[in-house]
């Protein structure tokens, strides 16, 4: 998630200027011969308009669409507590849903002035044991929106999500905004988890090979397919295929060319077809690699999904 909270939800819904945007959803695309999955959404943020302005999409009817384009599964990333507890829910009754439960970085200066940010992280550190719980994120760091004050509260988050994701034996999914080489020097200093995710990835090709040398894997979101994200698409090129994924972010970071459009798990075939062609490589192939890497890092998705009260 770029922006945290109902801030980034009015960005979303209003633009980055503040202008209104056209609010429903792109049609579908073609389905994927080999399916795959979405490793990053938001499906809690009800964006976007169904057809014929219909109002806001049920996460059933999100995953649906998904379903029917060859997107065989999703993790749901909280970013507070709430949106956590909500994710974690959620995957235990929907066997196409795994969870990633934590607190944005975004957050933790906020809690940390209230006196709240120890509660909260033991919060987060109680759903880790769940057993549909499959990572700790988004984590990290974001230079973007929080200033020098901020910092220190980031970092110390941070940690902490390390420190439950490697005791939970999860796998970490790292926020990183104009933060990257404070990113790398606190995970190298703490020791990253061994299946560790850079979420959006966001840097150019010395971060991909960075990335790559500590086995660490690079997430493509919907910017690989901007018009202005040559970084982006030198990054995946030199990046290893065995530590390629993808997602959306939804509903955030629309695909070209929908961007501005909202966002959702059945536009992964869009972005999918995007880093297929900047490769070089068969779409299939890469959809089979891809899934297989999912799978390495967040576990099946067709366990039994345990039963709980709505």
């Amino acid at each position: 998630m770029t922006d945290s909270g109902a801030d980034a939800h009015v960005r979303s819904r209003n633009g980055d200027g503040g202008q209104k945007r056209d609010l429903t959803y792109p049609p579908l695309p073609q389905a994927l011969v080999v399916g795959v999955y979405d490793n990053h959404t938001h499906l809690e943020i009800a964006d976007g308009v169904g057809d014929g302005g219909n109002g806001p999409l049920d996460y059933r009817e999100h995953l649906g669409r998904a379903s029917s384009v060859g997107v065989r599964g999703v993790v749901q990333v909280g970013t507070d507590l709430a949106t956590s507890q909500w994710s974690a829910q959620i995957a235990a009754r929907e066997p196409r849903v795994l969870a990633a439960v934590a607190l944005h970085p975004n957050e933790a200066p906020e809690l940390d002035a209230k006196g709240l940010l120890d509660e909260h992280l033991a919060g987060i550190a109680e759903l880790a044991a769940l057993p549909r719980v499959r990572a700790i994120g988004e984590t990290g760091l974001d230079f973007f929106r929080t200033g020098e004050d901020g910092r220190d509260a980031q970092i110390r988050s941070f940690e902490e999500h390390i420190r439950i994701a490697k005791e939970h034996d999860l796998a970490l999914t790292i926020h990183d905004r104009d933060a990257h080489d404070a990113v790398v020097e606190v995970l190298d200093r703490v020791g990253a988890p061994e299946k560790t995710v850079f979420h959006c990835f966001s840097g150019g090709p010395d971060l991909a090979r960075l990335c790559a040398e500590r086995g660490w894997y690079m997430s493509f979101a919907g910017t690989v397919t901007f018009k202005n994200a040559e970084p982006l698409r030198q990054a995946l090129a030199v990046a290893p295929r065995h530590l390629l994924m993808v997602e959306t972010d939804a509903p955030f970071l629309t695909p070209a060319p929908f961007r501005g459009r909202p966002n959702a798990p059945y536009l992964i075939p869009v972005t999918l077809r995007s880093m297929a062609e900047t490769l070089g490589t068969d779409v299939s192939m890469l959809a089979a690699q891809i899934a297989s890497n999912t799978e390495l890092v967040y576990g099946a998705w067709d366990a039994e999904p345990v039963t709980v009260d709505q």
